[in-house]
Formats: structure tokens, sequence, C-alpha cells
């Protein structure tokens, strides 16, 4: 059937959904007792050794000449992960990732300045829309608070994801898909061993489970958005990221009893509206972080 890479994009994309919001739930579990830094290296660690045997069995996709984009994109990978941890911990979990969709805003906002894309009249409306809904999202964090330093450090997570996207733009050029995840999970590593024997403290038996479990959820998920993108096309598969939203709101407030508020869901909105209308002018599919 013509449609079925279409629908199996959809399908594996609310695979993403499921293990994104399964990752947060863990992240919240763990925090408090796990440095955040830590969460970034065993999440990482254990992401490789989930990827070692599909690595070794295409041992050609580690041919790369790019070394030092693949360390600076792993880099800015283990901040925006640390940064997303923290805030995570410490502010409402749906809050948190209605704030992490304004990447793509961020993004084409970058792309117009750095890589010299046009802005077309839609874009820039759309942009703005977005711009207007993670200020929503923010307002807490303006006027203090508990919960103001990690709405913020969403924000920073989400500013450093539009980096390493604009980073992809480039290095997509050259490198497929399969390189890029592979060099990711291989550069990070080393990355994250200084910080995270700064910051360690011997997990348990149940916290070790947990940190193995994220960590081979966070490569699944990076090879599912990968192929997601490959099989269909961008304005299909970049608004069913949003599916993300709605489950970690259950799961926050069946695990948790947290309850989003109405500031979430109207800036989530503003923000799904604005990335549906860029995904619906996308001429190209978009890389994988």
């Amino acid at each position: 059937m013509r449609d079925k890479p279409a629908m199996t994009a959809i399908v594996l994309m609310l695979f993403v959904a499921i293990i994104s919001a399964t990752d947060a739930v863990i992240v919240r579990l763990l925090a408090g007792e796990i440095h955040p830094f830590v969460i970034g290296f065993t999440r990482a660690g254990f992401g490789l050794l989930a990827m070692l045997p599909w690595m070794m069995k295409r041992p050609h996709i580690l041919k790369t000449k790019r070394y030092g984009l693949h360390a600076l994109r792993a880099g800015l990978k283990l901040l925006s992960l640390v940064a997303l941890f923290a805030a995570l911990a410490g502010a409402p979990l749906a809050s948190v990732t209605a704030i992490g969709f304004a990447a793509p805003v961020f993004v084409t906002v970058g792309a117009w300045f750095l890589l010299a894309e046009q802005p077309r009249p839609l874009r820039i409306f759309s942009a703005a829309l977005g711009f207007v809904g993670v200020v929503v999202i923010l307002k807490p964090a303006m006027v203090g608070g508990a919960t103001a330093t990690a709405l913020w450090l969403a924000l920073l997570s989400a500013l450093l994801v539009a980096t390493i996207q604009l980073i992809l733009k480039v290095m997509g050029r050259t490198e497929g898909a399969e390189t890029l995840v592979a060099w990711n999970l291989i550069t990070m590593v080393p990355l994250a061993v200084l910080p995270a024997i700064y910051f360690w403290t011997t997990p348990t038996l149940l916290q070790w489970g947990l940190l193995a479990l994220q960590g081979s959820l966070g490569a699944i998920n990076q090879v599912a958005v990968t192929r997601a993108f490959q099989l269909g096309e961008a304005s299909l598969v970049a608004p069913m990221d949003f599916l993300r939203l709605p489950l970690v709101a259950a799961l926050a407030y069946m695990l948790f009893g947290e309850v989003a508020g109405l500031a979430t869901w109207v800036g989530a909105s503003l923000i799904f509206v604005s990335i549906a209308l860029m995904a619906s002018t996308a001429r190209s599919k978009l890389s994988p972080e």
C-alpha cells in the first residue's frame, strides 16, 4: 500500500511519545538522589551498550571525517540533557515537556540568521505564535517561585536542542542518520565521565535498573525518530511529537498527583499550532537529534 510507510511513521512516533513520557517519569523518580550529570552519563553509557550489537553488524556507519562536529554536538547534547533532567526534577512534568516543544521554533529562527534561509510570511507568523506560547508557559518563572529555575532550565534545554538541530542541518549533508546516532553515543560517554565522577553517588540496585532502562530507551528513541522521519514527511511526522504532552500529563497525575495548569495547555496549544504550520511548509525531512 502506498500509505504504509506513512502509517509506519505515525506508529513509530506514537512509540516515541510513550518512550519520552516514560523517560520523564524515570527522571522524576531518580530526582534528588542521582545528580543530573550522573544520569546523563549512565544514559549515554547504557545507550551505547544497547546499540553496540547494531554498530558491530554495520561497521560502515562509523566512517566519518567530522569528528570535531560530532564531539561538539555530543557536548551540547549532554548539556541539554542535564538541563532537562534538572528541570524535570523541579517543575511540573507537563510544563517542562511543553516548553521542550519550542525547539523547532528556535531552529526556524536560527536558520534565518545562521543558515541564510529565507523567512516566509507564514513561517514568521508561526514563529511569533510559538514564542507567545513559550511566554505563556514561562509566566510563573517570570514572577519567581520555587519552580522558576527549573522552567528556565527547560527553556535552556530547548535552546540547546535547537542548536544541535542547526548543526545537524550542516552535518546531514555528508553524514547519514545512522552515523549521527552512533557517533552521538560514542562521543558523549567520554565527555560525561569527569562530571559524573565529580557528582557521583552510588545508585541502589533499583536505581541502576531505572538508569539502564532509561539509557536503552533513549537509544531506541533516537533510532525510532530517525526512521520515522525517513518514512514520513515532516508535515506528518513533526506534529505527532505532541502526543507526548497528554501522556506525560496523565502519568504525572497518576504517579505524582500533578495537575497541568491552564497556562501549560494554552501555551502548548499555541506551540502546537505554530509547529503544525511550520511543518505544513516543510519541503525537506528533518534530522534526528
